[in-house]
């Protein structure tokens, strides 16, 4: 135990250093919630569905609701029940146990409905394709409004993604 702790008080802290305040990233979040305050009225909801990811998606998706991304502050938040929800955020290739809830959620929210396939396998099927296990991408069982790409797709990008989402709703 004694040389544990002498190596861990020798190496001292290692992680990275917090990152700087960026002022345009506070008149961004201020101009991103102004926006979904008027097209919607009230904050965005998402209600996110794992139609068979490895997981990555959901890390980033996650990453947002952290102090440095803030979603929350955004005026975005995420909901447990479809029936609360403005947004369907779909991750992974749609297995064929995951097709009938998926079409169950999005029936479950009112409209105006939004989906968002997120990252690779959400858009075609990625790695998996389509095989006897997988139906593909969530176009093929829902309509979809936007893709992100990546695999995983970076949390700027998801953002990015969801913004574009309510903009085509406002139109």
């Amino acid at each position: 135990m004694i040389p544990i702790l002498l190596k861990s008080l020798r190496t001292g802290i290692v992680t990275q250093p917090s990152p700087a305040a960026r002022e345009e990233w506070r008149v961004r979040a201020a101009q991103v919630n102004d926006q979904i305050l008027k097209l919607l009225g009230r904050a965005l909801v998402i209600r996110e569905v794992d139609a068979g990811s490895c997981n990555g998606c959901e890390l980033e998706v996650n990453a947002l609701s952290n102090p440095y991304y803030n979603l929350e502050g955004l005026g975005i938040r995420l909901a447990a029940s479809p029936r609360h929800a403005d947004m369907l955020l779909v991750t992974g290739p749609v297995t064929k146990n995951m097709e009938e809830p998926l079409r169950i959620a999005y029936a479950a929210m009112p409209e105006p409905k939004l989906v968002v396939a997120l990252g690779d396998c959400a858009r075609d099927g990625g790695i998996f394709g389509a095989s006897y296990a997988t139906c593909g991408g969530a176009s093929k069982v829902v309509p979809v409004d936007v893709v992100v790409p990546g695999c995983p797709p970076p949390p700027l990008a998801i953002l990015e993604g969801i913004l574009a989402a309510v903009r085509t709703q406002g139109g």
